[in-house]
């Protein structure tokens, strides 16, 4: 008998005992595939690809363990309950008892998953370090409109506003943005929390139509598993920074559509508030009891309401935006979070009607800018005359104000972008604005500087004082984007000089060799090329041809000029080339040969 024998209906081993296919798995657990799909997600279980398919490539395949696991879960319990509870509501129905029905509808099995957020991440940094495709989940439910044949309820969209507006209120609030970039999918944002790089997609604020060939019920499905996950981050987010959770919005404020806005009031004022609780004496003991039996008879919203409009008044205009920077001291913060939130510092922002206003109200107070729009709800009107810039997005503008800069809105994140305050010639209203750059990609890497990032990157220089101004400007003038003209230019300058300095370097190098291999290839003696090099004068080095180095060099530019994979590309074309040459020469050679031998015959 073999040693690796098996009889019939003995114990599996290998491949076959270590996988399932979906369809054993669903008959194993004895649910349908819909409660499986919904097991699976929740848990993070996912399909394996084994290096044998015993039961063929056609299939699903997952690990037994990862069954087994399942099996034990106490959400497998609850899903079949609800399974049976929608036959009960479904033969309600279909009997016409329609108070049965509404009353099994109000006590509907329901079932919470902190349990298994808190089992998939066990600590807050392992939640944080998998938050990216939880906030673009979150973030395109919070822009898809109410359908009912998709399941997709109102109750759920205002829900993924609530958490979008919190998460960003938080970044806004800390100065935790770092990069953004407008894209045609929507606008990605990326920040840093708690050292962990996290990047997110909002879709525009356009309308939305829902294609028909995806499949809603999957998609809700990781849904409210990342509802849970951002819930519970945002919760221990606004737990460091001393702000209560959920927080409470300004009804004005949330009637009118400016959530965000009402949000970055709230943990103003609630900053504000635990500052001076801090700060305040501790009551007597009399005062104390006088002071709880009053508390006892305002209810918790009314009071944190009560605090809000105390602690913002409504009679300075700046009031409403102003970050509280004593809450928490400077030192705690990084030197990026300091440069951010000291960027904008200073300015004074209005949006026009037709900009992206919800993008712009989180970036702008992320890097320490005052902002305010057109319409109700505003913390200061457009006639105001301290606004130094408003952010237009159209042909022309009738009325304008000397007294400020009227730009594009993506004057805002190209300079968030490049951490420089930008010149505002090329974004003026009416003009075509310049490539929007994406701070993303690293163009040394991908073989191709564009133009502008070249000027860009003199831009910074120059704001980093490492080109000295012309003669008669001072040091000054270097911050002031209207005089950095002059900067640039001479910048250019230096940089064209220095390349005529190499290339005449590179020229003589060239020449020098061109000598050496003339001189090796004399056929008189020394002494004779020693007079005919007195006769020729000094000046015969540069009458030399440079006709081959001027070929080289154009040749080497044309491959600078191109991505590296189409560099790659020429790069085998020319070695093709070489061989194929070299191959019909050896060809010729051999009929040569034959064709002397011949001959000789």
């Amino acid at each position: 008998m073999p040693k690796h024998y098996r009889l019939p209906g003995k114990k599996k081993e290998g491949n076959a005992a270590k996988y399932m296919t979906r369809s054993q798995a669903v008959k194993y657990l004895q649910v349908s595939l819909s409660v499986f799909r919904q097991l699976c997600i929740h848990k993070g279980v996912f399909p394996r690809e084994p290096k044998k398919k015993v039961k063929g490539n056609h299939h699903t395949y997952y690990h037994i363990k990862d069954i087994l696991f399942l099996k034990h879960e106490p959400l497998l319990e609850t899903l079949r309950e609800i399974r049976v509870h929608e036959k009960k509501v479904k033969k309600a129905e279909s009997k016409k008892n329609r108070n049965l029905a509404e009353r099994l509808e109000r006590h509907k099995p329901d079932y919470s998953l902190d349990r298994l957020v808190k089992e998939r991440y066990p600590t807050f940094v392992d939640a944080l370090r998998d938050l990216d495709d939880c906030l673009s989940m979150v973030h395109l439910f919070a822009a898809l409109p109410a359908v009912e044949r998709e399941h997709i309820e109102v109750d759920r969209i205002h829900k993924c506003r609530r958490l979008s507006h919190e998460w960003q209120a938080y970044i806004s609030r800390t100065h935790k943005l770092r990069k953004t970039f407008i894209s045609v999918k929507g606008i990605y944002y990326q920040a840093e929390v708690q050292g962990q790089i996290v990047t997110w997609l909002t879709p525009h604020a356009l309308q939305q139509v829902l294609p028909s060939d995806v499949d809603y019920k999957i998609m809700l499905t990781f849904l409210k598993f990342y509802e849970t996950q951002l819930e519970l981050v945002n919760y221990k987010l606004y737990q460091s920074i001393n702000v209560k959770y959920p927080p409470i919005l300004d009804p004005r404020l949330e009637a009118l559509a400016a959530d965000l806005y009402g949000l970055t009031r709230y943990l103003d004022a609630s900053a504000r508030a635990s500052l001076v609780e801090s700060i305040d004496v501790r009551p007597s003991g009399s005062d104390q009891n006088e002071e709880q039996q009053e508390g006892t008879k305002l209810e918790e919203p009314e009071l944190r309401l009560a605090q809000l409009q105390h602690n913002l008044s409504s009679s300075e205009p700046g009031s409403l935006m102003r970050l509280v920077d004593d809450v928490r001291e400077e030192d705690e913060d990084d030197e990026e979070t300091k440069e951010c939130r000291n960027f904008f510092k200073g300015m004074k922002f209005f949006l026009s009607r037709e900009v992206p206003r919800e993008s712009l109200l989180f970036v702008i107070p992320a890097f320490g800018g005052m902002i305010s729009w057109e319409g109700e709800g505003a913390p200061f009107p457009e006639s105001d005359s301290s606004i130094t810039h408003q952010i237009v997005d159209r042909p022309t503008q009738k009325r304008m104000f000397l007294s400020r800069e009227y730009v594009q809105p993506q004057w805002i994140y190209d300079c968030i972008n490049f951490r420089v305050i930008l010149p505002t010639d090329e974004y003026l209203v009416g003009r075509v604005a310049p490539p929007h750059l994406s701070p993303f990609v690293d163009n040394e890497e991908e073989g191709h500087v564009p133009e502008y990032a070249e000027t860009i990157k003199r831009l910074q220089a120059a704001a980093r004082k490492e080109v000295l101004p012309l003669p008669g400007a001072g040091e000054d003038d270097l911050g002031d984007p209207q005089n950095l003209q002059g900067i640039i230019d001479r910048a250019e300058e230096i940089e064209a000089a220095e390349k005529k300095r190499k290339m005449a370097i590179l020229q003589k190098q060239y020449l020098d060799e061109l000598k050496m291999e003339l001189e090796s290839c004399q056929y008189h003696d020394h002494s004779d090329t020693s007079k005919l090099k007195d006769a020729e004068g000094p000046d015969a080095e540069d009458s030399l041809p440079n006709l081959k180095q001027i070929a080289e060099d154009a040749e080497n530019m044309s491959k600078v000029l191109i991505s590296r994979k189409k560099r790659k590309l020429l790069e085998a074309m020319e070695i093709g080339k070489d061989r194929k040459k070299a191959h019909i020469k050896l060809l010729k050679e051999r009929k040569k040969k034959i064709d002397e031998a011949e001959k000789s015959g």
